[in-house]
């Protein structure tokens, strides 16, 4: 079958003689893969920044499909079914999972004390192959797929998989109250999508930070915020308390993680020479721009190894840190809900549509920010 391969750092291709999965557990499903996309996430693969990515890899964790097989024990979907796949590979019955923190679930990656499995994501995920591919292996199929409502469009039902929900839990997290002034630190699709959904929580202001001039005017139209250019400010942190009252931002939620601009020596340690897990400005930037006994939010993807951390200010700050993968499951029908009612319209973040042959050229735009790119989907041949 056809699917992505990872050769290296940037080096992916698009490789016809992948072998096709196959049932290995009574409650393993086959999906037909008809979209899937490339996630911010996957650039830290493809640039070489996550432990253990290993040649042959498979990436994508964001996809919808048909299945067309299902293991002797699979009994909550069907031949047939079109299905959104979350992004986090759960058993739903170990502990963590039971407190429906299917991120974390502790079966389907045993071997880790901290990520659960992910689709798509290096051997520190668990290493299973991802939907960047025609076919797919889905384990725990009675938990996590879940059938696309016949009147939804599969271009919002597949950002379902990830992006929306990370967003949302990214605001979520951050227990922004009525009125609050948010900042957002990147412009991704995950930072346009916690912008959008901070105001669902009640936000009073919102306020996004960035390098990158097009997508700062995306998400200004997108989610109705304030956007500012880091590159234009001589100092991120006192332009945002001096809007602020001096006071700094009642939440702040890093959405960038660990390939952030706008500081030399992060960018160094994180990014160059590999000797931290990922460049943590926009952290920085996040724990000294919130306000006494405010709320930073992380959704942005850092490595599993030690990254410096100004944590001295956030103890004399008093400040909350809330963090996690999202648990899309559990977000899922409200999230069907919102794209029901009207109030996100997640398929208006696609820019690029690729054929999943002409991969290699989707990692090269999206990893360059080339022709204003702001989400790719991956279109296979046979969906």
């Amino acid at each position: 079958m056809l699917a992505m391969n990872f050769r290296g750092p940037f080096r992916v291709r698009a490789d016809r003689d992948r072998p096709f999965p196959e049932i290995e557990h009574p409650e393993d499903a086959i999906v037909k893969v008809i979209r899937t996309c490339i996630c911010g996430s996957d650039l830290h693969l493809y640039h070489g920044l996550v432990p253990d990515t290993r040649v042959g890899t498979t990436f994508g964790h964001e996809f919808i499909g048909e299945i067309v097989e299902v293991g002797s024990s699979v009994e909550k979907v069907k031949v047939g079914d079109r299905v959104m796949v979350p992004f986090n590979i759960a058993c739903g019955k170990c502990v963590f999972c039971k407190q429906e923190m299917y991120g974390m679930c502790h079966e389907s990656n045993p071997q880790s004390t901290a990520a659960g499995g992910i689709f798509g994501y290096s051997h520190t995920t668990g290493g299973y192959h991802g939907g960047q591919a025609e076919y797919v292996r889905v384990p725990y199929a009675n938990v996590g797929p879940t059938v696309i409502p016949d009147w939804m469009d599969p271009d919002d039902a597949v950002l379902l998989t990830d992006v929306v929900p990370t967003g949302y839990q990214a605001a979520e997290m951050a227990g922004i109250q009525e009125g609050d002034t948010v900042v957002v630190f990147g412009a991704g699709p995950i930072g346009i999508m916690a912008a959008k959904c901070a105001w669902l929580f009640g936000a009073g202001r919102v306020i996004v930070i960035d390098k990158l001039d097009y997508r700062l005017e995306f998400v200004k139209d997108f989610a109705q915020c304030e956007v500012y250019n880091f590159q234009h400010l001589e100092d991120p942190v006192v332009f945002i308390k001096k809007i602020t009252d001096s006071l700094g931002a009642d939440v702040c939620i890093d959405a960038v993680g660990a390939e952030a601009a706008g500081d030399t020596m992060n960018t160094m340690l994180g990014r160059k020479m590999l000797m931290q897990g990922g460049s943590t400005t926009a952290l920085h930037w996040a724990i000294n721009s919130v306000k006494k006994g405010g709320i930073v939010s992380i959704v942005g993807v850092y490595g599993p190894i030690d990254a410096l951390v100004p944590i001295g200010n956030v103890v004399n700050k008093g400040i909350t840190i809330r963090a996690g993968q999202c648990s899309v499951k559990r977000l899922l029908p409200k999230m069907i809900e919102h794209v029901k009612n009207g109030n996100i319209s997640p398929k208006d973040m696609i820019t690029h549509r690729i054929p999943l042959e002409e991969v290699a050229e989707g990692y090269n735009i999206f990893s360059k920010k080339l022709d204003g790119c702001i989400k790719t989907v991956l279109i296979p041949p046979s969906a």
